[in-house]
């Protein structure tokens, strides 16, 4: 069995956090690939070493002394070198990067990198597995995108050791220059290593024993979800829930590749497992998956009688949005009126020119606008063959006193969205959670 491992920056912060990783890649002879990300945060007040290189290159580009932040970078690698016993240079590669920085001689994505480079290097030496330089293997396309098939022949060609530690977050451009993917991207690279082998299993570390139920923010002490499949993962992100880099799933995806979630500081947890469906459920009891949600949108509704009638009265609204680049998250209807649910941030700059053209181009009989609304989602692929959830979720946040703005609910009956008021969001967040997870 080949699994492919990734740790992220709270994983790789210090020394101590090494040796938890090196006892894991010995518990099991299948982990072959490691993928690291950057330093992260040892505590609250720390900085993570990618926000430091970002401040560094803006510093030089402002002509402003980046000394003492670079030394924070330097100081953090080479303590974890020095406890952990090892023998790389890390002086003179540290050297020849500061002289590139001050001569302003390396790109703003060249100089990021090199905080999972770092990692990647030190982490090979301490597992004696071979370094494998993300350049070495990782190809964009010049629009940005992953060039899949030459990645993937280029990782395995440099898999013929016992073990590989190889960089996240970044690769070549087609002129040989350094490219990274957006923050949180090392967990492509993961998932890229993970399909290019064929791996049995794709595992995420991170400081976290899986998925939690819900924000641990506004619920104390979420259940953690132990099965969930991919669709229900993209409904949890889309709507609000902080679980991957969304770029993660598609690679692993394709290959039909388990993701699992797993815990650096409690490897005994068996975490979350992510798969295309289970043929059978970990806990057939519960049917929600899980309860997240997101603030501050804005609900533009309008009514007409005869709309039913009238062809085309959607697609106009949805073109005045489209001319002023407002995603529209939902688009809940009846059948003389219609609504659309978009964030906030986006339509208020040009609320009122939106409305004018709605006006203009459908001729409402009344338009209305909602805003400090909150989006709610209950997530469950089994919701759909249990009578009466629905019902129940009404129920509960009726007791609670909360006034539901807006209800949505797909054909396929993954999710439930419903709408409430901002100041309602974290208490409707507590009750459908005390409803469903106990």
């Amino acid at each position: 069995m080949l699994k492919v491992t990734k740790f992220g920056g709270s994983s790789m912060a210090d020394a101590g956090q090494y040796r938890k990783i090196r006892d894991i890649i010995q518990g099991d002879r299948g982990r072959r690939v490691v993928v690291v990300s950057a330093a992260g945060k040892r505590e609250a007040s720390d900085h993570k070493i990618t926000d430091l290189l970002y401040l560094c290159y803006a510093h030089t580009q402002y002509g402003v002394d980046c000394d003492r932040i670079f030394e924070m970078i330097t100081s953090r690698y080479l303590a974890i070198r020095d406890e952990l016993g090892l023998k790389v240079d890390l002086e003179t590669e540290f050297a020849d990067l500061k002289k590139r920085l001050d001569a302003k001689a390396i790109s703003q994505d060249a100089l990021v990198s090199r905080g999972e480079y770092f990692s990647a290097k030190l982490m090979a030496a301490f597992l004696g597995f071979q370094f494998v330089d993300a350049t070495e293997w990782v190809r964009f396309r010049f629009d940005g995108s992953v060039d899949q098939e030459a990645s993937y022949a280029l990782l395995k060609q440099c898999m013929k050791v016992k073990g590989v530690v190889t960089p996240g977050f970044y690769g070549l451009l087609p002129d040989g220059t350094i490219r990274t993917f957006s923050r949180g991207g090392s967990d492509i690279t993961g998932a890229l290593a993970a399909a290019a082998l064929d791996a049995d299993v794709y595992e995420n570390w991170t400081d976290v024993s899986g998925i939690l139920m819900a924000d641990p923010r506004i619920v104390d002490d979420p259940m953690v979800i132990p099965q969930v499949t991919y669709d229900e993962l993209r409904e949890l992100s889309y709507s609000g829930a902080q679980v991957l880099h969304e770029g993660t799933i598609f690679p692993v995806r394709e290959k039909n590749i388990p993701l699992n979630i797993r815990n650096t500081n409690d490897p005994a947890a068996p975490g979350t497992m992510i798969r295309e469906r289970f043929n059978r459920d970990s806990d057939p009891n519960r049917f929600i998956t899980g309860i997240t949600g997101k603030k501050d949108f804005t609900i533009v509704h309008l009514s007409k009688r005869g709309m039913s009638n009238e062809v085309g009265v959607l697609r106009k609204v949805l073109s005045v949005m489209e001319r002023h680049n407002i995603s529209v998250d939902y688009a809940p209807n009846g059948i003389d009126s219609v609504s659309v649910v978009v964030p906030s941030e986006a339509i208020a700059p040009c609320l009122y020119t939106v409305l004018a053209e709605i006006q203009r181009d459908v001729r409402p009989d009344t338009l209305d606008v909602h805003d400090e609304i909150a989006v709610v989602a209950a997530v469950g692929r089994k919701m759909a063959s249990r009578p009466g959830i629905s019902g129940k979720i009404f129920a509960a946040l009726g007791q609670a006193d909360i006034n539901i703005r807006m209800i949505n609910q797909g054909p396929d009956e993954l999710n439930i969205i419903i709408g409430v008021e901002n100041r309602d969001f974290n208490t409707a967040i507590r009750v459908l959670y005390d409803s469903f997870a106990k």
